[in-house]
C-alpha cells in the first residue's frame, strides 16, 4: 500500500538523524532488507505486539509483519512557496506525500546552530505552515479563476466548489490550514479533489535531548508544541533523535535493556510510526496458517473484497467470502478450534467491513 508520510524540519533540528534512524531500523528488518527504495524514501516494520503473540500460537514457518514508509522533504527556508532555497523540490516532494510529521527542535545544544539564531519551536513550526499557507493559496486562486466563469453559467457543481473554495480562501488569509477548518459532508469530497498542502493531516515530532526523554514535560518548549498542537486538534510525538539512531543499530534484546535504563517504556520512532499508521487512517489484519502468519495494512472502512485484493487481484475478484475471528477471540480461544467450537468464528461476506485485528481466510474461486 503506497501511502507515505513525508518528515519536514527545518536545517538542524534533527529531521536528518530521525530519518537515518528510520533507514538503519529498515535495514536491520529481514524482509526489508533494502531499507531505502529510493534516495529519500525509508522502510520500516510496523511495531506490532499481536504479531508475536499469533507466532507463538499458531508456530508457522515465518511471520512477516507489516511495513510503513517514511519520505525525507528537502530543507525548507522562509520564501520556500516563492522557489527560495530548494523550495520547489520541497513542495513538489510535500504534495507526494499523504501525511506530514514536522520535526521540531525542542533541546538547547551551543554546538549546535539554529537558522533562526534562537531555539523557538513555535516560530519553526509557523515558518513550514506560512509556507504551505501560501503555496496553498496561490492553489485556491487560479482555482477561483477557472471556477466563477461556470458560476455565472449556473453550474451547480461549479457553485459547491466556490462555496468551499471561499471558505478556505478565507481561512488561509488568517493563517489557518484548511484541515483546521470545518466541513460537510459533500464540502469534504471537494476539499480532497483540491489536493492541498494543508490539508494534509500532520503531526508534530519534538525533538528533546538525551536528558530530557524521560520526562519530556519537564522542558518548556515541549509543553509549548503540545498547545500549538491542541488548536489543531494534532498530536505530538516526543523523541531524541540522537538516541533513537543509536537504538537501530542493536538487536531486540539490546533496545530492550538500553530503553529501560532511560526509564522508557517505548522508543520514540515506534511511536512515530504507529501515529502516522493512525494519521492515515490505516489498520491492520493478519492471515495465520501453518506457513506463514503475515499482518496486512488496509484502509479504515474497505470491505472484505478489497482486503482480500490487498494480497491478490483473484481473491477480489474471485472472493466468496471470509472467514473472521477477531484477534481477542483467537487468544481467549487458544487456537483456530478452540475458536470455532467457541462459534467466534464467523462467515462474513461482500459487504462486511473489515476491523482492525481481524484474523483472516478468505475462500476465493477464480
Amino acid at each position: 500500500m503506497a501511502l507515505t508520510a513525508g518528515i519536514v524540519g527545518l536545517p538542524n533540528v534533527g529531521k536528518s538523524t530521525l530519518f537515518n534512524a528510520i533507514t538503519q531500523a529498515g535495514a536491520e528488518a529481514a524482509n526489508y532488507p533494502f531499507a531505502t527504495i529510493d534516495p529519500n524514501v525509508g522502510i520500516v516494520e510496523v511495531p506490532d505486539n499481536r504479531l508475536n503473540k499469533l507466532t507463538e500460537l499458531v508456530k508457522p514457518k515465518k511471520t512477516v509483519p507489516t511495513a510503513f514508509e517514511f519520505t525525507d522533504i528537502a530543507g525548507i527556508v522562509k520564501g520556500a512557496s516563492k522557489g527560495e532555497g530548494l523550495g520547489n523540490q520541497f513542495l513538489s516532494h510535500i504534495r507526494q506525500v499523504d501525511a506530514i510529521c514536522q520535526v521540531v527542535r525542542c533541546f538547547v545544544d551551543e554546538n549546535i546552530t539554529h537558522v533562526s539564531g534562537k531555539i523557538d519551536p513555535i516560530d519553526d513550526i509557523e515558518i513550514i505552515n506560512l509556507e504551505l499557507i501560501l503555496a496553498d493559496l496561490e492553489t485556491v486562486e487560479k482555482r477561483f479563476t477557472r471556477v466563477e466563469k461556470l458560476v455565472k453559467q449556473k453550474d451547480k457543481a461549479a457553485i459547491a466548489e466556490y462555496d468551499v473554495l471561499a471558505k478556505i480562501k478565507n481561512g488561509l488569509e488568517e493563517e489557518k490550514p484548511a484541515r483546521a477548518l470545518d466541513y460537510t459532508e459533500e464540502q469534504l469530497k471537494i476539499v480532497k479533489g483540491l489536493h492541498l498542502l494543508t490539508s494534509k493531516p500532520t503531526l508534530y515530532v519534538a525533538n528533546v535531548s538525551e536528558e530530557e526523554i524521560a520526562d519530556p514535560d519537564s522542558n518548556e518548549n515541549v509543553l509549548k508544541v503540545r498547545e500549538y498542537a491542541a488548536n489543531e486538534n494534532a498530536e505530538v510525538i516526543v523523541v531524541c533523535a540522537k538516541i533513537e539512531e543509536e537504538i537501530a543499530e542493536l538487536d531486540q534484546e539490546e533496545k530492550e535493556m538500553f530503553l529501560e535504563e532511560l526509564s522508557i517504556n517505548e522508543s520514540g520512532l515506534d511511536k512515530l510510526i504507529k501515529a502516522s499508521y493512525n494519521l492515515l487512517g490505516l489498520a491492520t489484519y493478519f492471515t495465520a496458517g501453518e506457513q506463514e502468519v503475515r499482518a496486512w495494512t488496509f484502509r479504515k472502512g474497505i470491505k472484505a473484497p478489497q482486503a482480500a485484493g490487498i494480497i491478490h487481484t483473484d481473491f477480489e475478484r474471485g472472493f466468496i467470502r471470509a472467514e473472521t475471528v477477531s484477534y481477542d477471540d483467537l487468544v481467549e480461544a487458544g487456537a483456530m478450534a478452540g475458536a470455532r467450537e467457541k462459534g467466534r468464528v464467523r462467515l462474513e461476506g461482500k459487504e462486511y467491513i473489515v476491523k482492525d485485528g481481524d484474523v483472516i481466510h478468505f475462500r476465493f474461486n477464480v
